[in-house]
């Protein structure tokens, strides 16, 4: 049996490789499931790259909950934004390579998300409902990102321990040659990355909610330990 491909590995190589006066700062269209989870991501990668957080979430079946959590990651990201201004960085990883973050707010449209639940309501919490999901996604993003000129597209779903990064980079690279657009490959809950990003949580007092977005996750007794 072949190795698992160790994907966080092959993105530190890919950020090795880049060269100061042609590859660094390229465009990355990040999609961002939610401020928690996109912090320690925001983080690491503004360092190399000039950073839009897309917030494509049909996923989140309540507009209550959706509007939170969206001003959630625009907060964080105007927090980012002043550090940058201030070339404060005092208890960050960053340096003073890091670039102010751009955010492209995606249509809420939680119609979709219903139209490909439909027929897998009873499915497990990390089974074909969340594959579709992670795929409706993606899609959206990789989409945006070929029609709006971005070098690279990525997420930051894989920082969640309970989400399958194997799976999200499968479906990333099948999109990048699907839209002519790269695919950052990732995994960002290693090098105590999930970690981080509860550190930052806790430093600009984001809201985590305790559950991914959809009915089916907020009634799964596993949920609660979402990031």
């Amino acid at each position: 049996m072949a190795n698992p491909r160790n994907y966080a590995k092959e993105l530190d190589r890919l950020i090795g490789g880049l060269e100061e006066s042609a590859e660094r700062g390229k465009k990355v269209l990040l999609h961002s499931c939610c401020a928690p989870c996109s912090s320690y991501v925001m983080e690491y990668l503004r360092e190399y790259f000039n950073l839009t957080v897309f917030y494509y979430n049909p996923n989140i079946t309540e507009t209550e909950e959706y509007r939170k959590r969206v001003q959630e990651q625009k907060r964080l990201i105007a927090e980012y934004n002043r550090q940058v201004e201030k070339g404060d960085f005092a208890g960050m990883h960053s340096s003073q390579c890091a670039r102010r973050i751009h955010i492209l707010e995606g249509e809420y449209e939680p119609e979709r998300f219903h139209g490909l639940a439909k027929g897998l309501e009873a499915c497990p919490e990390g089974g074909e409902r969340c594959f579709l999901c992670y795929r409706l996604r993606l899609e959206k993003t990789a989409e945006t990102a070929a029609e709006l000129n971005f070098d690279y597209f990525t997420t930051t779903l894989t920082i969640s321990p309970l989400k399958n990064a194997q799976k999200l980079n499968e479906i990333g690279e099948e999109l990048a040659r699907k839209y002519a657009v790269a695919f950052l490959p990732s995994d960002f809950k290693k090098k105590d990355g999930y970690k981080r990003s509860v550190e930052l949580s806790g430093q600009f007092g984001l809201y985590r909610q305790n559950y991914c977005g959809c009915v089916y996750s907020k009634s799964d007794n596993r949920s609660v330990s979402r990031p």
